[in-house]
């Protein structure tokens, strides 16, 4: 009996609050969301706005589709604004507000007249407060030796390493004029000319202590705005300070031609155009070896 008074006991005190996922705002009113970049019609520029405003000041964050992708962008008084790579062709932009009274959106369409852009991978996390790190390892003339993968020899783009000898570009996360705010990202990452060779798309996590864990989003795209793209989406928990996880590879095979494998996901490569130690290279990495 006592031991039956101790289960009832255990199973009726609240768990602990943590906070994790998405949080939504406090009206009680569905917000109104406005956008009022990018306006619509053409543009020829590389770098798209997108900017707006929230009737609901405690909607944070806003949550934004980029021809699919997702986005969580933080607000200031109700208002958002950031750039982020215009891909050739059509830009739809949605805009999604959620508090207690419903949920807002706006949308609006532009076109770019731009160059393709053939490699692009956007990282976000659902959780305030952690840092869910974007890391991009480039292809070198060394990263493959006699068909095995040399970690040690790729090129390591990340947020204080922005720019790769072969043209790669980390954005950083700058809103509201911080350019090291923890949180939901985005992380972006493009390369507009990627040389031929095997990318890798990894996420290191640092929680805060009140945070149980976070749940990582990364899109990436190939050839986007072409015949050949190819999208993935990838979402991962992250649970363990610390703890590194390889997302996805990409392998870069020219003309318009690419490949993406995600671990734990897909069947493991067996083409040869694939170095045959994609599993011991992703060990390596997350026990440390590739920072």
């Amino acid at each position: 009996m006592l031991a039956l008074l101790l289960v009832l006991a255990v199973s009726q005190t609240p768990a602990q609050s943590r906070q994790v996922g998405v949080p939504v705002g406090q009206g009680k009113v569905a917000p109104v969301v406005k956008l009022t970049s990018p306006p619509g019609g053409w543009t020829v520029d590389r770098m798209m706005l997108v900017e707006g405003t929230v009737s609901d000041p405690t909607v944070d964050p806003v949550t934004l589709s980029i021809n699919g992708d997702r986005y969580l962008i933080r607000t200031s008084n109700g208002r958002f604004s950031r750039k982020f790579p215009a891909a050739a062709g059509k830009n739809v932009v949605t805009a999604l507000a959620t508090n207690a009274g419903g949920t807002g959106s706006a949308q609006t369409t532009s076109y770019a007249q731009i160059p393709p852009v053939p490699l692009k991978a956007v990282l976000t996390s659902d959780t305030d407060g952690v840092y869910t790190d974007l890391h991009i390892y480039e292809p070198t003339d060394t990263s493959v030796a006699d068909g095995a993968l040399q970690t040690s020899n790729m090129a390591h783009v990340f947020w204080a390493n922005t720019e790769s000898p072969s043209g790669g570009t980390f954005f950083l996360n700058e809103q509201d004029g911080s350019f090291d705010q923890p949180g939901y990202g985005p992380y972006l990452y493009i390369h507009r000319a990627p040389p031929q060779g095997v990318f890798m798309i990894a996420a290191n996590y640092w929680p805060s202590g009140d945070k149980a864990h976070a749940v990582a989003t990364l899109n990436v795209a190939l050839f986007e705005g072409t015949p050949n793209e190819v999208r993935r989406k990838v979402q991962i928990p992250l649970a363990t300070p610390g703890t590194t996880r390889v997302l996805a590879w990409i392998n870069v095979l020219g003309a318009g031609r690419g490949q993406i494998y995600v671990p734990g996901t897909d069947p493991l490569p067996t083409d040869p155009a694939w170095p045959k130690n994609l599993e011991e290279s992703a060990k390596a990495i997350a026990s440390g070896g590739g920072y």
